[in-house]
């Protein structure tokens, strides 16, 4: 109990101010989850899980006691919703990969999917801006609700093995750094900088994936004749 405790109080001190080390610890385990995720390894989301539940500490500080009594509802709220759709993510690929599968095979989303995913956002932050300003979430509340609705929608496309679930990432971070540095929480802002890069680095990673699986069906389905030849010949 008391390691626990000590986990729970325990700061970082940066000249006048200070860094939860629950902050930092949650942000590692998300930065290991996002990395396992480029991989596309199961154990991602279990890992994400964890961070998960530190961050969610952190966010509500007025509620847990912490020192910063700043309460995003946002960023608590999508620890949450990240914890439901990971249980999901965690069952997807676990499943695949006891068929003997890869645990997600990245493709495009159609057009129709994109066109959801938009609307989505665009929606979902129009609808819970009100409602978490109703609940004295941080100002620009909007910019809470983009952070929560993005995270959703990335979450659940990386489940789904979407390529663009990189880029709702992206979306996401840019709106997240200005935010987060506004109310104090440094860590978690140097992290969503950090994951802005990474995201992107992901985003290619997952594409050239894509491409190559692509090649591989197109050559398996269509053999080169003339290679067929030669190796006939071989013989």
């Amino acid at each position: 109990m008391n390691i626990l405790r000590w986990l729970f109080d325990a700061q970082l001190t940066i000249g006048g101010g200070f860094i939860l080390w629950r902050e930092v610890l949650g942000n590692f385990f998300g930065l290991a989850s996002a990395l396992g995720g480029m991989r596309r390894k199961v154990w991602a989301w279990p890992i994400g899980i964890i961070g998960n539940l530190l961050l969610f500490t952190v966010f509500l500080g007025a509620v847990f006691g912490s020192p910063n009594p700043v309460n995003l509802l946002g960023q608590a709220g999508r620890q949450v919703m990240f914890i439901i759709v990971s249980v999901y993510g965690w069952y997807q690929w676990k499943a695949a990969t006891s068929r003997g599968d890869a645990a997600v095979s990245p493709r495009w989303a159609t057009w129709k999917e994109r066109l959801i995913l938009l609307v989505a956002l665009f929606g979902g932050t129009a609808v819970l801006t009100p409602v978490f300003r109703a609940l004295g979430s941080y100002e620009p509340v909007w910019s809470d609700a983009w952070i929560f609705v993005g995270s959703l929608l990335a979450t659940w496309g990386m489940a789904r093995g979407w390529v663009e679930f990189w880029l709702i990432w992206v979306a996401v971070d840019a709106v997240g750094v200005p935010l987060l540095f506004s109310a104090g929480y440094y860590a978690s802002g140097l992290m969503y900088l950090f994951y802005g890069c990474f995201t992107l680095t992901g985003f290619f990673v997952w594409w050239r994936t894509r491409n190559r699986q692509r090649r591989v069906q197109v050559e398996t389905r269509f053999p080169d004749p003339t290679v067929e030849v030669t190796e006939g010949k071989r013989k």
